[in-house]
């Protein structure tokens, strides 16, 4: 069995990987810096159509939106060492038989992550660019700054990625004994309050439409993490 660490050895443990993240961080930045003007062009292929040109305003504002995507690239290239460097930070303070279970955390939280990321791109944020930009006509001129335009889509895809977490999430606390497949089912009504709340928030219009495509494939990812959460049930009791 391992040996307990100090609060100092704690915070000293957290520090470095804290650093390695930061660190890998800043090489996934370099890496995919100069791949920024393609991937820009991908960002602008759901507003085609919609969107003719792109436009600035400020003499920075070009080099900031490349950086901006530069820095999503270098997340998603260091996501896979930022994983690693949380499941070892936990490590210690789980079961000798759940270590075994870190190559299964890093595989799926990088599927679903993708996943998640997909989906915003391919099915939410389509309808979402055509739903606001049908308000643009008679006397309305659609003139988008490309900076917004980039924070936009970024903040979909990235708040989808982290929706998507919710099965792998509940397969990690139900090994650890937090939660289980009754505690989940039992607050199924309050999951689907927050569930709304989350889409309304991530979304960025008002009409049904796109809450619900957002909505509907969280409830769905709740009722799988519903069943990972019975399927991995601990033996250990959980408060509830």
């Amino acid at each position: 069995m391992d040996k307990p660490l100090s609060l100092v050895e704690h915070l000293e443990e957290l520090r470095k990987r804290i650093i390695i993240c930061v660190v890998s961080l800043a090489v996934g930045i370099l890496v995919g810096f100069p791949f920024s003007s393609p991937i820009l062009k991908i960002l602008k292929l759901p507003a085609k159509g919609l969107i003719e040109k792109l436009v600035f305003f400020s003499p920075q504002e070009a080099f900031l939106i490349y950086m901006n995507i530069a820095l999503f690239s270098g997340l998603v290239i260091s996501l896979p060492v930022i994983l690693y460097q949380f499941w070892a930070f936990v490590l210690p303070a789980v079961e000798e038989k759940l270590r075994k279970y870190i190559g299964f955390f890093l595989f799926f939280c990088l599927i679903f992550f993708i996943s998640g990321c997909l989906f915003a791109y391919f099915v939410l944020i389509p309808p979402s660019l055509k739903f606001l930009l049908g308000f643009a006509s008679g006397e309305l001129e659609p003139v988008i700054c490309a900076s917004k335009y980039i924070s936009f889509l970024l903040s979909l895809i990235l708040g989808c990625g982290v929706v998507f977490q919710m099965p792998v999430l509940s397969f990690l606390l139900s090994k650890i004994g937090i939660i289980n497949a009754k505690i989940l089912r039992k607050k199924y009504k309050y999951a689907l309050v927050m569930i709304f709340i989350i889409a309304a928030a991530i979304t960025p219009t008002t009409d049904i439409f796109n809450m619900l495509a957002l909505a509907v494939p969280m409830l769905l990812l709740y009722e799988i993490s519903i069943w990972i959460s019975f399927l991995a049930a601990n033996k250990q009791k959980v408060k509830e």
